[in-house]
Formats: structure tokens, C-alpha cells, sequence
């Protein structure tokens, strides 16, 4: 694999996006990067990051080989899944693959599906817990900082986000590594707010209930009033004058006095209309499709908020090792989310800012092994939809071939010869261009 050898999309603006190809961890060695004097360009980008935990197979997006990979296979494909039909371009239809179709045709979507990583092949490193750390480091040198974090340090030192910045960065998931502190320790104003689908807002203070009102046998039993949840102003007013006269740090004190407004201020986003759908309409009792309504409704509120980060929460995990059927189900649910997820940016007029990128750690091997499961492959797809001011998007990218090794359970898909693929630790790279640092 050449050294910068790079897949390249058309552009639609000035700047060049690609994802960089490596053959050897200095090329992506970011303690070799001055991320505070980076070349930076605002490109005023928004980005949600969907991290599929668990190492998602790359079958949804990929049927390509499936008559192949089903005559080399332990188990037989055909008899265990309830459909296995390829569309147009090859998707699994019943995994998503028809709203993946409609998402190429609108041109929203690009569909990589070489990543690849030589590295960790010639190191035979299919293990969960280095790989998620490398590609939410985009790095194979697991001391340095996270994606996220990374590129909050270049938004700040370009004045692009300062301590009045509102929600620059979101987690609907928790802490990860995607902002984990490299050379640099983060000032607090560029971590995460952890916030949920639900918008539990960590800044109000308007859901205590006075106790006081209820028998120790009401409050065993949960027999009270929802409508009597509230704060004593007068209680308010004191916390807020404490904390303003027992605080000698003036940050700490402004953090206080920005309690209310910041409540107020999820509260307003929380509150905030979904345009109607219609045929495209969010699914009903998902999570997953909730959360992703959520991330849109910050980005749409609020354009301090560069990068969401997310899982999969809600569907399940990816760690199909057996029983994979139900891998179907959840990926029809995740592509269908998304698809809904597409229309909501279309009726906002947002799909030219903001983009989503969706991966895992790794893929997952293509022998349906006796367990009904797949385990740890190497290969997986990089999904990217929106961000048309930063993508023209290409439909599929990359081709690829059946490894047959001749031992059991060692059926993997890989890149065709010729064919353009990357590694995984380029998509941080992606993510750096979006946003415009060069």
C-alpha cells in the first residue's frame, strides 16, 4: 500500500477532503502533529459521530461476495436468515439496505467499503478494547488525545470556540475516548456536556420534590404527584447567593451565575419542533431513532455545537459472535433512523452543514461459524451522510474479495487488488478536514 495514496471525493467547495491511505503508524502518529499551530481553515462544519460499539460486520452495506462467501461458510446464509437478498448495489436489503438505496439516490450518502488496516493485520490485532482506543485517537499510539479533543484544541487556539461557546461538544453517550487529553489538558469549557434523548437537563433545578409532603409508605410505594415537582425560589435564590459569596474563583462563580440561562437554554431545545415527515417519520418506540432526533435538534438550535458523539444505544451492541440474526433487525432499525435522520437535516435546510459519519472498532469476519455468529474480522464500511458544502457524495466506494485460508472460521472479506481503501485511523483524519485543518 503506497504511502498518501488517498480516496478522494469531488468537491463542493474550495477545500479538498480525502481519506489518507497508511501503510505504518507514523504516518498517523498525531504526537507528531502540532495541533497548535495547524493550518485552519472555519469551514463552520457541524458532525455527529455514530461509533458502532461492539465491531459491526460490514455485511449490511456489502453482499457483494454473498454467493461465494455462503459456498466457504461453516453454516449456510440462505437457511438461517430470513431473506438474504442483495439490492442494486449490493446492500443486504433486509439490513438496512433498501434505505441505504434511497439515501445513495437522493446523494446523500457515501457507502466506503475498504477499510482496512495493514497495521493491525501484519500485527494481528483484532482486539476490542486497542481498537476502539485507536480509532477514537486516530492514532496507533494510544497515549495520544482523542478526535474530539484534538479538534477542540485547534477550534480554540483559532478562536473559534472561547469559555462563552454554548455546548460545543456533546456526548449522548457518556464519556469515551474521543475526548480523551493528549499533550494538552483541555480547559473544562471544551469537555463534553453529557446530555440524553430525553434532554435530562443537568442545569435546572426544577425537578425536586419536596419529600417532606409524602408518608414513608407513599414514598416506598412511588404513589405521589408528578405535577407538585418544583424548587422553592426562595431555596434558588440562596444556593445562588452561597455559591456567588463562598467562591473565590471568578470561573466558578460565572459558572453559577450561567445556571439558569443554560437550563433554560436545553429546555428551549428540548421544547423544539420536528418539521412533519411524513412517509419518512422517525420510528416509533426506538431510542436509537430518538437520540438521533435529538443530535439534529441541538445542531439545528444551537450552531456553537461542532461535534455530537453518540452509540447505538437501544439497538444492541455489535459483538455478533452468535446468534446473528438479530444483527438484521438492527441494522433495518439503524439505517432506517438515519434515513429519517436525512429527511429532518432536508426540511431544516441543514444537510449542506451538518454530516454524520458512522463506524466501529473493526468489521467481523464473513464464516457464520457453528454458533450462528461471525467473529473478529479486520474489514469494515465507513458510512457518511449530509455535509454537502464538504461532500459530493459518490454512492459506494471500493470493492472487495473473498479470502479463503483454507482453515476454519478464517473467512474474511479484504480489498480488492486495485481497488481504493484506507485505514481505519484515516476517518479521524476525515473528520480534521471537515472542519478545515489541513
Amino acid at each position: 500500500m503506497r504511502r498518501r495514496n488517498f480516496i478522494k471525493l469531488s468537491l463542493a467547495t474550495y477545500a479538498s477532503l480525502a481519506l489518507p491511505s497508511t501503510s505504518s503508524a507514523a504516518d498517523v502518529d498525531l504526537k507528531q502533529v502540532d495541533f497548535n499551530n495547524s493550518v485552519y481553515t472555519d469551514n463552520n462544519a457541524q458532525t455527529i459521530m455514530i461509533f458502532m460499539y461492539g465491531g459491526a460486520s460490514s455485511l449490511a452495506g456489502n453482499l457483494t461476495n454473498i454467493d461465494e462467501i455462503n459456498n466457504e461458510s461453516q453454516s449456510d446464509y440462505y437457511n438461517y436468515f430470513r431473506g438474504v437478498n442483495p439490492t442494486a448495489n449490493g446492500c443486504w436489503q433486509e439490513a438496512g439496505g433498501t434505505h441505504m438505496e434511497e439515501m445513495m439516490d437522493a446523494g446523500d450518502m457515501t457507502l466506503f467499503r475498504t477499510s482496512f488496516s495493514q497495521v493491525r493485520e501484519d500485527n494481528n490485532n483484532k482486539a476490542h478494547g486497542s481498537c476502539t482506543v485507536q480509532n477514537q485517537k486516530g492514532s496507533f499510539d494510544e497515549d495520544g488525545g482523542g478526535v474530539v479533543a484534538n479538534l477542540a484544541q485547534v477550534l480554540k487556539n483559532n478562536g473559534v470556540i472561547d469559555e462563552e461557546t454554548i455546548l460545543p461538544f456533546v456526548t449522548l453517550e457518556g464519556e469515551s475516548t474521543f475526548y480523551a487529553e493528549g499533550r494538552d489538558q483541555l480547559p473544562s469549557y471544551l469537555k463534553p456536556v453529557g446530555l440524553n434523548e430525553s434532554f435530562s437537563n443537568p442545569y435546572n433545578r426544577n425537578r425536586v420534590r419536596d419529600w417532606t409532603k409524602y408518608t414513608p409508605k407513599e414514598r416506598e410505594t412511588e404513589n405521589y404527584n408528578d405535577s407538585e415537582l418544583g424548587f422553592d425560589p426562595a431555596l434558588e435564590g440562596e444556593m445562588n447567593s452561597l455559591a456567588q459569596s463562598h467562591n473565590s474563583n471568578i470561573k466558578i462563580k460565572d459558572a453559577f451565575a450561567k445556571r439558569g440561562s443554560l437550563g433554560e437554554f436545553i429546555d428551549d431545545i428540548a421544547d423544539a419542533a420536528t418539521p412533519d415527515l411524513g412517509a419518512n417519520a422517525y420510528p416509533t418506540n426506538s431510542s436509537f431513532a430518538e437520540k438521533i432526533e435529538a443530535a439534529i435538534k441541538i445542531m439545528d438550535n444551537n450552531p456553537d455545537t461542532k461535534v455530537i458523539t453518540m452509540n447505538t444505544g437501544g439497538l444492541g451492541g455489535w459483538d455478533d459472535h452468535n446468534d446473528a440474526r438479530n444483527y438484521v433487525t438492527r441494522s433495518e432499525e439503524l439505517f432506517l433512523s438515519l434515513k429519517s435522520g436525512m429527511a429532518h437535516l432536508d426540511a431544516l435546510g441543514k444537510k449542506n452543514k451538518i454530516s454524520i459519519m458512522v463506524f466501529s472498532e473493526f468489521g467481523r469476519n464473513v464464516n457464520l461459524n457453528s454458533a450462528l455468529g461471525w467473529d473478529h474480522g479486520n474489514l469494515q464500511n465507513l458510512y457518511v451522510f449530509g455535509g454537502t458544502d464538504y461532500f459530493t457524495h459518490r454512492g459506494v466506494v471500493g470493492e472487495t474479495e473473498v479470502s479463503v485460508t483454507g482453515q476454519i472460521n478464517r473467512l474474511y472479506l479484504k480489498p480488492k487488488a486495485g481497488t481504493e481503501q484506507f485505514e481505519h485511523l484515516s476517518i479521524a483524519a476525515t473528520l480534521y478536514k471537515i472542519f478545515g485543518i489541513t
